[in-house]
């Protein structure tokens, strides 16, 4: 009832990293998002600054998104938003993970081929190999 539950657009940061767990699969990637804003005196767009984000998927949601994301694509994640702090070397840090509900590319700024996922069928979940190029 108390969670902070957010909507992040941004860019996938860095790749995937899957690993089978007991209770099932957990992913998880770095999510560079950054404010974009009209500026006035210039006329055109720019960038504010980026925030990054550690986003973790478990179970189904873990090997659809080790399947479906690489470094790059536009992103849209809904979660829950974790902050954590610790104190290394004496100095304290925080991060900010989250939890993600819900991963899609944006469609904004590009398309997508949905495939729904038989249970039980992995092959369904891995991405298309580019063709291997023919030697001339």
């Amino acid at each position: 009832m108390n969670e902070t539950m957010v909507t992040l657009v941004g860019n996938v940061a860095t790749d995937v990293d899957y690993r089978e767990s007991a209770s099932g699969g957990v992913a998880r990637f770095r999510f560079a998002v950054s404010a974009r804003r009209w500026d006035r005196q210039k006329e055109s767009w720019t960038d504010g600054p980026t925030s990054f984000y550690t986003v973790w998927a478990w179970r189904s949601l873990a090997v659809n998104v080790k399947g479906s994301v690489s470094i790059g694509e536009p992103l849209v994640v809904h979660g829950r938003m974790r902050v954590r702090d610790e104190v290394r070397d004496g100095q304290r840090r925080s991060w900010v993970d989250i939890d993600a509900v819900a991963v899609g590319h944006d469609l904004s700024r590009g398309t997508s081929a949905f495939r729904r996922v038989a249970k039980g069928d992995p092959m369904l979940t891995e991405r298309p190999r580019q063709p291997e190029p023919v030697p001339s």
